[in-house]
């Protein structure tokens, strides 16, 4: 090839190929008189096109100060940036290529094998939990979701496990040897159902919805979905937790082999996650409910709005916690009624649930709302600011933070 092709062809090859933009800049816009600090989405596709940069390259979020922020890039092609911006203003993130200082996790979840398959998953506020096919095949009675309660924004999920699961051999052998006290003393410093400074878990599941679970209806009851049968963690950290799950086949309302399909997530800094519900090989409309359940020991904290349910709940030892932990389930899509469904008489300490209930759902139809959690002794101290902060809540969702790529 001659010098003059050689030229030619360099100039047509640099001619097409991308050109790599100094920094994009995403400006957040605020249209409401309200302070807002949350997550914002921004098509990460988008982006790497203006920096003229391959799709999953390391980024650098900066805010206007000049100071690198966490951002994080999701399984559905999210950029994730953790957004503040005051009333009716704007905020800008300039964003470039480059390797970003390592960045704090404040979303985290794992499926842990050594307490019967749980995947438990936290974020700065709150720690919850769902049981798996080990606790399925063991009998146990436990269908829905568990909350633990933090008043930290660190990650101690995982320690919580470590220790408690560490120590049971050794409470073991302390009785066997007639050591009750010590094997007593020793279990009070290490079970994760006493408060150590950072939270506990003293929210009673057991055969109910627990903390916003799904379920089929039949005849107007609740159909109880069992443990997951397989998983697949989407995001983990630092900013947001996605998982998506697949249940075995079940029954109801007279169809077979119905299998429900979950994807759940949590980000930083909010009370509530949101959750993705769908259900295959149905032949006819049916009922599906969500919702919190409701315990014997406090039935009257309980609110039914438009668009929620909401609920005091009293703990595992309202007497000697006394304190409350606060759970609800949103639906900003709208609802078809909500209500308290009570049983005959109260089982196992349940009285009923609070549910939120999607009438004549079709096959394979996409049910979205959102659950969460607060506790007394943390953010959220009594009933009526959990219901404000549900509210407000909604009301971002309805009036959500506007994103320009410039």
């Amino acid at each position: 090839m001659t010098i003059k092709k050689i030229i030619t062809a360099m100039t047509i090859a640099a001619a097409m190929a991308p050109v790599q933009a100094k920094d994009v800049n995403v400006v957040v816009i605020n249209n409401e008189r309200v302070q807002r600090q949350e997550l914002v989405e921004v098509n990460a596709q988008k982006v790497y096109q203006q920096l003229g940069a391959a799709q999953g390259a390391s980024l650098i979020v900066r805010n206007a100060l000049g100071q690198e922020v966490p951002y994080q890039l999701t399984y559905d092609g999210l950029l994730l940036i953790d957004a503040a911006v005051r009333p009716c203003g704007t905020a800008t993130y300039t964003v470039t290529t480059g390797t970003p200082q390592k960045m704090k996790t404040f979303v985290t979840g794992k499926m842990y094998p050594e307490r019967v398959d749980d995947i438990a998953w936290e974020n700065d506020r709150t720690a919850y939990r769902l049981y798996g096919p080990a606790l399925q095949r063991s009998g146990e009675r436990a269908f829905g979701i568990d909350v633990w309660v933090k008043n930290t924004p660190d990650l101690e999920v995982e320690q919580r496990y470590k220790v408690e699961l560490s120590n049971h051999e050794r409470i073991q052998q302390l009785i066997k040897e007639g050591k009750k006290d010590e094997a007593k003393q020793l279990e009070i410093e290490t079970t994760y159902h006493f408060d150590h400074g950072y939270g506990l878990d003293c929210y009673k599941v057991g055969p109910s919805l627990g903390c916003g679970t799904p379920a089929l209806m039949e005849n107007g009851y609740l159909v109880m979905p069992y443990c997951y049968k397989d998983y697949k963690i989407l995001d983990n950290g630092p900013l947001r937790f996605t998982v998506e799950l697949t249940y075995n086949p079940t029954t109801a309302a007279g169809q077979k082999n119905i299998i429900e399909h979950r994807i759940l997530s949590l980000d930083k800094g909010s009370n509530f996650n949101k959750m993705t519900v769908w259900y295959e090989g149905l032949t006819k409309p049916i009922d599906v409910a969500s919702g919190v359940v409701i315990h014997q020991e406090d039935t009257q904290t309980v609110k039914c709005g438009r668009d929620y349910v909401a609920y005091a709940d009293p703990t595992d030892n309202p007497e000697a916690q006394n304190f409350q932990i606060y759970v609800a389930t949103l639906y900003p899509n709208g609802i078809s009624e909500t209500k308290p469904l009570m049983l005959d008489a109260p089982q196992n300490g349940i009285a009923g649930h609070a549910v939120g209930i999607c009438k004549d759902y079709t096959n394979q139809q996409r049910f979205t709302y959102y659950f969460g959690s607060a506790w007394s002794k943390n953010d959220v101290r009594n009933f009526d600011e959990w219901v404000l902060r549900i509210n407000n809540f909604l009301d971002a969702l309805h009036s959500p933070l506007e994103t320009v790529i410039k």
